[in-house]
């Protein structure tokens, strides 16, 4: 399944994908972990030192590898310098699974070791100064879109995203990529702001949202929380001792979790798989197409000098039984 962690800045987003990446590990779980925010903590948040973190290979600097590998053999993408960041799969093109060796793990994830189990680990890579006036974040997450657009996942094994802060994944259509999205909210005014911004934007493409309530002090913390997001709100985690201990460097083994905060993090589990049963791999492929199409006409045509609308297979529909990767 694909899921994301989204909510403002400083709302504990970060340290709630890393508990949620570790609960999966520790039940044996596959997970691809991808860190998509601007600010990049997702790797210490696992334990990686600062040096190891630094040292994650940049997805965008890998961009045209994996718009190569991606596009295979697909007749409708004339080359991978044609492709944009949603370009969809087609006939031909190369699909991504979650349990698999293939050139694009290879240069861009990194095995994090997590109690005894392993995951992969991704990043966009950070965005730098020498980015400013030239870049714009949103480019540097095109090849995370890119890969969730040609990604193939089952019902036990997990693609977990930690999204820039706020409301800025909306900039792309890549909000619509997720079985469920996870949004971590603390009880204030500003913490719940956010969730009214997603659940607008959300609202018109049936994106799947629960709010994880985040630094939980008492009852009324969570009677402000149910007044403020209503049905949505799935469940509280409070302080917790395990975390402050991990963010000083000091991490002791998952098992150790304050058994509240394991419960909450098992009914986050559970809201995670029964999305799966709601899974439109149909509507899914359309909202792919819909945004390629938008961003094909507002910018990417004139960029590539193509019609991008031509890349479009009409006949094909991404899911668990379309043809897998193609060997080379």
């Amino acid at each position: 399944m694909k899921i994301a962690f989204v909510g403002k800045g400083g709302s504990g987003k970060t340290t709630l994908s890393s508990l949620f990446i570790r609960s999966l590990a520790a039940d044996g779980t596959p997970v691809v972990a991808v860190d998509a925010d601007i600010n990049q903590h997702l790797g210490a948040a696992l334990g990686l030192t600062e040096a190891e973190a630094a040292a994650l290979p940049a997805m965008g600097a890998h961009l045209p590898l994996i718009k190569d590998y991606v596009r295979g053999s697909n007749p409708r993408i004339a080359s991978a310098e044609a492709m944009i960041k949603t370009t969809p799969p087609g006939e031909g093109s190369r699909l991504l699974r979650v349990v698999e060796d293939n050139p694009v793990y290879d240069a861009c994830a990194r095995t994090v070791a997590l109690d005894g189990a392993e995951i992969r680990l991704m990043a966009t890579g950070p965005f730098t100064e020498a980015d400013l006036g030239v870049a714009c974040y949103h480019s540097k997450v095109g090849a995370v879109e890119l890969c969730l657009n040609h990604l193939v996942d089952g019902p036990d094994e997990y693609v977990v995203v930690d999204m820039t802060a706020g409301s800025d994944s909306f900039a792309s259509g890549m909000f619509t990529r997720f079985d469920m999205t996870f949004l971590v909210a603390e009880p204030t005014r500003k913490g719940v702001s956010v969730y009214r911004q997603y659940k607008e934007y959300a609202r018109d493409f049936g994106v799947a949202l629960r709010v994880v309530g985040n630094k939980v002090q008492d009852e009324s913390d969570v009677a402000f929380l149910r007044d403020e997001v209503g049905d949505d709100l799935l469940v509280t985690l409070a302080h917790s001792d395990w975390v402050r201990a991990m963010e000083k460097g000091r991490p002791a083994p998952f098992g150790q979790l304050e058994p509240a905060n394991r419960a909450a993090l098992d009914t986050i589990k559970a809201a995670a798989l029964r999305s799966y049963e709601l899974r439109d791999w149909a509507r899914y492929t359309r909202q792919m197409v819909h945004f390629h199409l938008k961003n094909a006409e507002s910018w990417g045509n004139a960029k590539t000098g193509s019609d991008l609308a031509s890349q479009v297979d009409p006949a094909f529909v991404l899911g668990e039984t379309a043809a897998a990767p193609q060997a080379g």
